[in-house]
């Protein structure tokens, strides 16, 4: 059921365009206001504030003990409803209210510090992550410090070697982000449950749908194999959709300008178009922008070759954060 081919739902009210991101940016403006503020909650939350030298660090750290055998508990319906309207809730500037909702599923808020990019981001984490059972769903970073324009996609941490890593990087150098990272490697639990670029029944993509139902373009990170794509060493796709055809061309020609060959899934046949990808699919339904991106091993292992990934990446980016 969960991994059929993407099946294009009945339409909702598309909510693109500049009032969606109007909307979208006075909510965040709102958010860092009541950042710090826990009046009217009464609920014991935990520690509402983390200082941290650096967002790459903290993510690196999370997602350490990852492994195919760590375990991962999928969620009820209950439970994913649950966290796409604390995330809502959290975007609409209601931090109070996410915070309560978000208890409701054992999720707390904090806001993250990262010193050295100077950055804030609210950051969604799961209460069990130190348990003996952790249920992998994942963590939500959201950038408190520019209005929200865009997210970047992290379906398969550790098992996607160091795509945690360019995720994380694109956040600290491109403002008006939200990361979506998954809790688990791919392998985890039974059968592909833990797959979550390609499952609905997951935290991450309950998070993604809400993301697109806001109207927020996304890139989705992977990383394949050296006999994967021999050619090349990035894979460019827009998924099922054609809506960011313009951002795909560009980021191809920034990674071209770094001396990198991509194959240009919109132009020509390449090999992991991506185009069953479940969050691809849903954004595709929504007329939602949206790029899959997989990266050679020694793109995401390098630092140098990292430094001018991310780069890349940030010129869509920056386009998005400024539409």
């Amino acid at each position: 059921m969960f991994n059929a081919r993407c099946r294009r739902p009945a339409p909702r009210p598309k909510r693109r365009g500049l009032t969606t991101f109007a909307l979208v940016s006075a909510a965040v403006l709102a958010l860092v206001q009541c950042a710090g503020d826990s009046s009217g909650d009464g609920a014991d939350h935990g520690p509402r504030t983390r200082d941290h030298g650096n967002l790459t660090d903290l993510v690196g750290a999370y997602t350490a003990g990852f492994s195919a055998d760590s375990g991962y508990r999928r969620p009820s319906r209950a439970d994913r409803r649950t966290v796409a309207e604390g995330v809502a809730l959290l975007l609409d500037g209601r931090r109070n209210r996410a915070e309560r909702r978000l208890s409701d599923v054992d999720l707390t808020v904090r806001t993250v510090t990262d010193r050295a990019a100077g950055r804030r981001y609210a950051e969604i984490s799961d209460r069990s992550e130190d348990g003996r059972a952790p249920r992998g769903w994942g963590r939500v970073y959201v950038d408190l410090d520019a209005p929200v324009r865009w997210s970047v996609q992290v379906p398969h941490p550790v098992a996607d070697r160091n795509t945690e890593r360019l995720g994380a990087e694109l956040m600290r150098r491109s403002p008006g982000g939200v990361l979506v990272l998954a809790g688990a490697h791919r392998d985890a639990g039974r059968g592909d449950a833990a797959d979550v670029a390609h499952r609905k029944d997951t935290v991450f993509h309950a998070v993604c749908d809400e993301l697109v139902r806001r109207g927020l373009p996304g890139l989705q990170l992977h990383g394949m194999t050296d006999d994967a794509a021999p050619e090349h060493d990035v894979v460019a796709s827009t998924g099922r959709g054609r809506e960011a055809v313009t951002d795909g061309r560009a980021l191809a020609d920034a990674l071209r300008r770094r001396d990198y060959d991509v194959c240009r899934a919109w132009a020509r046949p390449c090999p992991l178009e991506g185009r069953d990808n479940t969050q691809g699919c849903a954004a595709a339904a929504h007329d939602v922008p949206f790029l899959h991106i997989e990266f050679a091993p020694r793109l995401r292992e390098r630092r140098g070759d990292v430094r001018s990934v991310v780069g890349a990446l940030a010129t869509v980016t920056r386009t998005w954060q400024r539409s």
